[in-house]
């Protein structure tokens, strides 16, 4: 069986920068991760094989002889490790790429995407099932993303039924057989000339069932209540960011463990600011006797104000950085800056006076004082023949 194109399964052109390989590998890791799609052979299969793709496209050298050899240059005495030959985990470069480590810590993926133990709805030999994970869409302003900030939600849920504890069963009520299938956990099902053994949908294979079911929650050990949950939200958040918040989705069945929340962010629109990343932009208007003379300007910030020194002969656009006072870069210290345009007014309604002013500045000024209109003119002189 042949093998496909390197760049064809990050999903990447030949061109592509290492972030934009990095970019594309995260999430295509994340689609196909054998923990997200238990017992899904294919899924397995595209994982190792994108592991072994960008171990190759990430490494310069191995990148260039791929380039020129294709993946013969990796065949025969030429295999190297990974997809080109070797025995590289793919699970090593998804744990690397995604800031997993060996260690106690969670990294970025367990963070924002849950860990590998997380995800769907599960079910125990036992017959205990995983609570379902939730999703709850919050907006948050950009000064609360830019620094962090902690905020309480109130979540509508299925909780741990409060009279029978989750139990499902009326106080002394007893556990039986279940009543479908005798205590086996299996059932017969006839199809024509065949019988079909399958899992008991009564007791879920547990073979068991209540005598008396609660009657609050119908013997499901569950109820539909409103939970107050408290979140920390890092700083550095971003549009889409998504946030898990283990064990506070729905309550398992049977004793199962609860499923997680996944809170998804969304930045209001800032009335001054604008974002790129970690950077923020803003235009700040000036007056023409300040660019022209030079001074002092007050600008916004996150934190209030700050001043910029504008130097005589300023030009419309021109751009000022303060450091330091943009985003928070997500989980460090580091910060962006704060990208300050300015715009130079022009005045619309003067005074017969302050006409006769600039007439005479114009008239003083005359064509040499005015380089940026000389270099136009010079470039432009075959059309004003």
């Amino acid at each position: 069986m042949s093998q496909r194109d390197y760049y064809e399964v990050v999903g990447v052109s030949r061109t592509a920068t290492e972030e934009e390989i990095k970019r594309a590998y995260r999430k295509l890791a994340v689609k196909y991760h054998p923990d997200k799609n238990p017992g899904d052979h294919s899924a397995e299969e595209k994982f190792k094989e994108l592991g072994g793709a960008y171990e190759v496209l990430m490494d310069a050298e191995k990148r260039a002889a791929y380039d020129r050899y294709g993946h013969a240059a990796f065949s025969q005495g030429q295999r190297g490790r990974g997809a080109a030959g070797g025995g590289h985990d793919p699970f090593d470069i998804f744990r690397e790429v995604f800031g997993q480590s060996g260690g106690g810590g969670a990294g970025i993926f367990e963070q924002f995407f849950g860990s590998a133990q997380g995800g769907g709805q599960g079910e125990s030999r036992e017959g205990k099932l995983r609570g379902a994970d939730l999703r709850y869409d919050m907006q948050i302003t950009l000064e609360e993303a830019a620094v962090g900030c902690e905020k309480t939600i109130e979540v509508r849920k299925q909780e741990i039924c409060s009279p029978c504890q989750g139990s499902g069963a009326e106080k002394g009520s007893k556990v039986v057989s279940c009543f479908d299938c005798g205590g086996r956990g299996q059932v017969l099902t006839s199809r024509g000339f065949f019988q079909v053994s399958q899992t008991c949908p009564r007791c879920r294979g547990t073979g068991q069932a209540i005598e008396r079911p609660c009657t609050s929650c119908g013997g499901e050990g569950r109820a539909e209540s409103t939970s107050k949950i408290k979140l920390k939200i890092p700083a550095g958040v971003d549009e889409g960011s998504r946030l898990r918040s283990p064990r506070n989705g729905e309550a398992g069945q049977r004793g199962g463990p609860a499923g997680d929340l996944y809170v998804v962010f969304h930045i209001k629109e800032h009335a001054v600011f604008k974002r790129e990343e970690h950077h923020l932009y803003c235009e700040v208007p000036v007056s023409f006797s300040v660019a022209a003379l030079g001074g002092e300007l007050r600008v916004p910030t996150l934190e209030g104000q700050a001043q910029v020194k504008i130097p005589a002969g300023t030009q419309s656009g021109t751009s000022f950085k303060l450091r330091g006072h943009g985003v928070t870069v997500l989980n460090s210290n580091q910060r962006g800056d704060l990208i300050v345009r300015v715009a130079v007014e022009v005045p619309t309604k003067l005074s017969m006076e302050q006409r006769a002013k600039l007439a005479e500045f114009s008239e003083l000024m005359g064509e040499d004082n005015s380089p940026l209109n000389r270099s136009f003119l010079e470039k432009a002189k075959d059309f004003f023949r």
